[in-house]
Formats: C-alpha cells, structure tokens, sequence
C-alpha cells in the first residue's frame, strides 16, 4: 500500500503541474473540476485553506468513484441480461436500429438509446454498489418519518431497502428495465425512490464519470459481442452472490464467452 500511495502521489502530482501549466497560457478558458480545485486553494478569501494534498485526495475521489464502482455495474449488469434472454435480444434489437452494424456506440448516442438506460437504472437499483450512503449528522433536531432525531445524530440510509420496497416497486426483486420506460426516474439524486449515487451536495463526487462510463461500456459490450454462459451452466443456475465491502462486487467473477457480432473490421480500429 505504501509503495502504491507512493506512485498514486506521482501520477496526482504530473495531473497538477500539467493543469497549472495549462492555467498560465493566454486564453486558457476550459476549466475542469481539477483548476476550480486549485483556484480554491490559492484563494486566500476562504475560511479553511485547501493543501495540495487535499486537492489530489478530492481529485482521486473523483477518478475512483467513476471507475471501480462502474466495472461491477457492468458486470451485474451482465448477470442479470444472462439470466434473462428475452431482455438481451431486446437491448441488442434496439442498438442495431439505432446505432447499425457499422460502428461502435458513442457516448452521443445514449440517450437514443432509453432500453439501455433503462437496464442500467435497473442493475443500480437492484445492485446498487454502495448499499448504504455515507453517514450523515443531523444539525438540527428533526422529525424523519415517525422518528424524532436529535440534532448530532449520526444517520445511514440504506438504500437497498428503498430500492426493493415493495410500497414503491411492483415485484421489486425481478429484473424488469421495462419498469423505466415512459418514465422520468433518473439516478442524479432528485428521485427519492432510486438513489445509487446518493443525493444533495454529499451525493458521489464522480457520479457522472461513473455514469457515462457505465452506459457506453455496457451498450458497445452488448452492440459488439454474442454473450452465452458456458455450456454446463443454465442461465437459471448462474451464482449471483455478493460481497460486501467498499463496494458490492459479485462473490464469483462472471464467467462468459463472447462472439464477434460486427464487421471484423470494426474491432481492428478499436484496438
């Protein structure tokens, strides 16, 4: 760990000198989250002085929220398509009308895309990678449902509950994408009912690096590929246990073969 810390500081420290760099030519006007971080600790009007440590913690927040946590979405994502076919053949149906058999997904192309977006909303909500939301401390006493809490109040929201309430989602346990479609729930935090990035100004910093990277990779792997499961193994029986950490991954990592299912062409400018 400390020799990784060590070249995790290098790599931080090139992003910095790189964007101050930057930040000193004529006309510069294309700010990222990583310049605002540094206007705000060279401004000498803030109450509490951000250290340039502080700046690379916050920027490898940022880059760790947006990757790790999107690979074990994709792959959930994946189980669940596995298991069921019907929904498989329905995504794959959709980016062949809307994308073609010539090219590959581009970032652009998601929101013509609503099934997919919609399966992606439904592996968050049935595997949403961080169950419970970062601790929250009441600063007032307040009425939360039927529960008095007091001001200092240390509070976890498990958001696993809300996303198979039965109150709120009919047969909440099945995988159905269908349930998103003709519907304006979204994962951004506004939408009480489906929150896997969290929500207000403590919802995950690399939300939308996490989402984006969730969408496009999901589509091109299903655009790209014939996906089956080995052959002893029935879509039925496939293990879809969990581990609880950090994240939630899948306890075994999914198994697969992959076809090509585009001009070959297309995967030579890939690589």
């Amino acid at each position: 760990m400390k020799v990784l810390s060590k070249k995790l500081d290098q790599f931080l420290e090139r992003v910095l000198v790189e964007h101050e760099a930057r930040r000193k030519t004529t006309g510069y006007t294309n700010r990222d989250m990583v310049d605002v971080l540094l206007e705000l600790a060279e401004d000498p009007m803030l109450d509490v002085k951000l250290e340039r440590h502080g700046v690379k913690a916050f920027t490898q927040d940022l880059l760790a929220g947006g990757t790790e946590s999107s690979a074990v979405t994709v792959e959930w994502a994946m189980s669940e398509l596995l298991k069921k076919p019907e929904i498989f053949k329905k995504a794959t149906k959709e980016l062949d009308q809307v994308i073609g058999q010539n090219r590959w997904v581009m970032e652009k192309d998601i929101p013509s895309l609503p099934y997919v977006e919609a399966i992606v909303k439904e592996t968050m909500r049935l595997h949403p990678v961080s169950p419970m939301l970062s601790p929250r401390l009441a600063r007032e006493d307040c009425k939360v449902g039927e529960y008095d809490i007091k001001k200092g109040t240390q509070v976890l929201v498990n958001i696993w509950t809300i996303h198979i309430d039965p109150l709120i989602w009919e047969n909440p346990n099945e995988f159905n994408p269908d349930r998103f479609i003709g519907k304006e729930i979204d994962v951004k935090g506004q939408d009480f009912e489906l929150l896997p990035f969290g929500s207000g100004r403590r919802m995950c910093p690399g939300y939308a690096l996490g989402l984006k990277v969730i969408q496009s990779s999901l589509a091109n792997l299903l655009h790209g590929f014939n996906w089956s499961l080995p052959g002893e193994v029935k879509p039925e029986e496939l293990d879809m246990e969990e581990i609880y950490g950090l994240s939630t991954p899948r306890k075994f990592p999914l198994v697969v073969i992959a076809e090509p299912r585009l001009p070959l062409g297309l995967y030579n400018s890939m690589i």
